[in-house]
């Protein structure tokens, strides 16, 4: 089919839900992707950090074909090993407690809110301005975003929001407290690092009033800041992660994890899921895994990660960046919506846009410092015409 005629059919038959970008991706592999018409971009999104690996993971791939072709779904009545091993697996590389497995991260943040009212019955949960949980009633609950929440209140209750500060979490949080969840790196928001010392404050906080500190590292997890997790760069160890995008090194999956304290607060019952942790997700999820921790890997985010930034700051219209390792941004004096529609169709570069004037850069992690520098390139082409509109108020549709 013609782009114009699936265009059609979304008009006709998809709840609009998404501004989508006039491209239709057909195949990928590695860095790239391909239009229908055969045209290569160089990808610099990820699937919105999704395909951390690259597009079509040999290896990923290998272990689906496998496993599709042996057992696709049981239950969770039953045991399956992939299931099983991967949740151990998760376990050892983060917080040595128990982890529970789901389908995407607005449910591993449903499940991690669930965990903390049930540990301390009827106590609020502390959130940051600028954070975004998921659009599912408790995760959106907990994404104070008015154009996010204001369409569909009321939302649910016990939720307080404070500034990214110091100062503000440690006086949000008392005995009523049941958690604070924060994300180390805010992504939708714009790439936006809380501090260490905001980190600090709220660990504190919770281990004075018996609440429970959770980490989203829904998009900052899984190698995307140069260690497995995000965490591990700061001097604080929460009691609970979220985890999901890249875990399944590009199929759907989410996870809950904690640390011993939490592990067994939940029973069979208190929550559940008809497919998590399904023996084919499970198997890719491993492979995934397996490949992202690597610590040479990782090495190479870090390193291609202060590459990218530093380019960035060298080009035009760019007044600043911001984030770690390959979650970056880059703050713009112009149209950041347009900037991103110009190098997609203009130079075949697929960034995205968190706002008015953010533009979200997240290049898979194999990605090599000569398509960095092809990247900036492109970019630069871009931003050197300069021709555009300044910024607006609001970028276009849903970003994750």
């Amino acid at each position: 089919m013609t782009l114009a005629e699936l265009q059609a059919l979304e008009r006709a038959s998809v709840i609009p839900s998404y501004a989508r970008l006039p491209v239709e991706f057909v195949r990928g592999a590695g860095t790239r992707l391909w239009d229908d018409e055969g045209n290569e971009y160089l990808d610099f999104l990820s699937g919105i950090s999704v395909t951390n690996l690259g597009h079509c993971h040999p290896r990923v791939v290998e272990a689906v074909r496998d496993q599709t072709g042996r057992l696709m779904h049981a239950s969770n009545l039953f045991y399956t090993e992939p299931a099983m091993r991967l949740a151990a697996r998760l376990v050892d590389l983060s917080l040595g407690g128990k982890a529970y497995l789901c389908n995407s991260g607005a449910e591993a943040n449903e499940a991690a809110i669930k965990l903390a009212r049930k540990a301390k019955p009827a106590g609020d949960v502390v959130v940051v301005h600028g954070a975004f949980h998921g659009r599912t009633y408790g995760a959106l609950s907990a994404t104070p975003q008015e154009s996010k929440q204001a369409p569909f209140a009321p939302l649910l209750p016990g939720f307080r929001v404070v500034a990214p500060e110091p100062e503000a979490l440690a006086g949000a949080v008392d005995e009523r407290t049941a958690a604070v969840l924060l994300e180390p790196i805010q992504g939708e928001s714009g790439v936006n690092v809380l501090s260490d010392d905001c980190l600090r404050a709220a660990r504190s906080a919770c281990d004075a009033h018996g609440a429970a500190l959770i980490f989203d590292e829904i998009q900052c997890g899984m190698g995307r800041t140069g260690t497995l997790w995000a965490y591990e760069q700061s001097a604080v160890r929460p009691d609970a992660i979220t985890a999901a995008k890249a875990l399944g090194g590009g199929l759907p999956i989410g996870a809950l994890i904690t640390g011993e304290r939490l592990a067994d607060v939940l029973s069979p019952g208190d929550h559940g899921s008809t497919f998590a942790g399904g023996p084919v997700i499970a198997a890719a999820a491993l492979a995934a895994l397996a490949l992202t921790s690597d610590e040479r890997l990782l090495e190479d985010v870090r390193e291609r990660g202060l590459r990218l930034a530093a380019g960035l700051q060298r080009l035009p219209h760019v007044l600043r960046t911001r984030g770690r390792g390959l979650m970056l941004a880059c703050e713009l004096d112009i149209s950041a919506p347009e900037v991103v529609r110009q190098a997609l169709l203009e130079q075949r570069l697929v960034v995205n846009a968190t706002g008015p004037t953010a533009v979200r850069l997240l290049p898979p992690l194999i990605v090599s410092a000569a398509e960095i520098d092809d990247a900036l390139a492109r970019l630069g082409t871009v931003l050197q015409a300069g021709a555009m509109e300044r910024p607006r108020q609001a970028a276009g549709g849903p970003s994750g």
